[in-house]
């Protein structure tokens, strides 16, 4: 047994190496740490440490259950989460297939660059173009407004807003770059479907309907069980950014909260508590779909 594993580590050795650095990141970043969590559970001191510190069992969960944010922070991080898979979801779903049935390859690849564009650009930098092209006095947005006799809005400063900002910006900034794995699933897709179809008297809606749709089904259900399984992880630092206390009514989420609590107020022990909630929930959410996902298309993570 130890000889075949010893065959098996020379002969791929190469091949060990270069996931090697992808394996420590993992297991620092993200395994190591894990054992920071039991502060949770405690009344965590810095000068004492983590195992110096007492314990206090799950005082920090009923203090957040109990708070008079709870159900604010969890409306608003569900209500965020579920309005942008809802909108934004879809989005490059429609853009790759649409962009597939562009023949022009010039326009194509240049509509393609500039879709991906808003990807690499800084969230600071999107939170700064929002915040000028929103403001009241000379924002394009504003302008646009008065031209049509409307009096100009406050977008920032108006809960109300919030969430149409937020989703329609997260929407410009990811779909072109989002779309990158769609345009790859339809180039696997068989050609000699499209061929057998074209015999058949079908058109281009016709193909894209019947062949290239359901050729993207696994991949649409891969990404969205992905993308459910983090539906409590909502954009901190857009959000962050862009909120403020006459916002907080819609903008304050659980990861804005848990940074408030847990960096500006030195309270570890309970945003711990916090997060390892979400977590758990985040959790749930992945398994549950995962297996809904598994019974229905037969398409699942595991």
């Amino acid at each position: 047994m130890m000889g075949n594993v010893a065959k098996v580590l020379n002969r791929d050795k190469y091949l060990l190496l270069l996931i090697l650095p992808v394996l420590l990141y993992y297991l620092i970043f993200h395994y190591i740490p894990m054992y920071g969590i039991i502060i949770a559970f405690k009344n965590f001191k810095p000068l004492k440490g983590i195992l110096g510190s007492a314990w206090v069992g799950f005082q920090y969960f009923e203090t957040f259950f109990n708070s008079v944010y709870f159900w604010r922070l969890m409306k608003n991080t569900v209500l965020l989460s579920l309005y942008s898979l809802l909108w934004g979801f879809p989005v490059p779903i429609m853009f790759a297939l649409l962009l597939n049935e562009v023949r022009e390859g010039m326009f194509k690849k240049s509509v393609q660059t500039i879709s991906y564009l808003p990807h690499f650009i800084s969230i600071v930098v999107i939170v700064g173009m929002i915040t000028n092209f929103t403001t009241v006095n000379g924002g394009i947005v504003n302008t646009v407004i008065t031209w049509f006799g409307f009096a100009p809005i406050n977008f920032l400063s108006e809960s109300s807003w919030f969430r149409d900002i937020f989703i329609s910006s997260s929407i410009w900034q990811g779909f072109g770059w989002n779309s990158i794995i769609y345009l790859a699933a339809i180039a696997g897709i068989d050609a000699q479907l499209y061929e057998a179809a074209e015999m058949d008297g079908a058109n281009r809606l016709h193909k894209m309907w019947h062949i290239t749709l359901p050729g993207l089904v696994p991949t649409i259900v891969i990404l969205l069980i992905l993308s459910v399984g983090n539906l409590m992880d909502v954009g901190f630092e857009k959000i962050n950014l862009l909120y403020n206390p006459t916002t907080y009514e819609t903008a304050d989420v659980i990861s804005t909260y848990v940074y408030r609590q847990g960096i500006q107020s030195a309270d570890y022990s309970y945003t711990t508590a916090i997060g390892l909630f979400n977590n758990i929930i985040n959790l749930i959410l992945l398994v549950t779909v995962n297996r809904i996902s598994k019974k229905v298309s037969e398409t699942s993570l595991w």
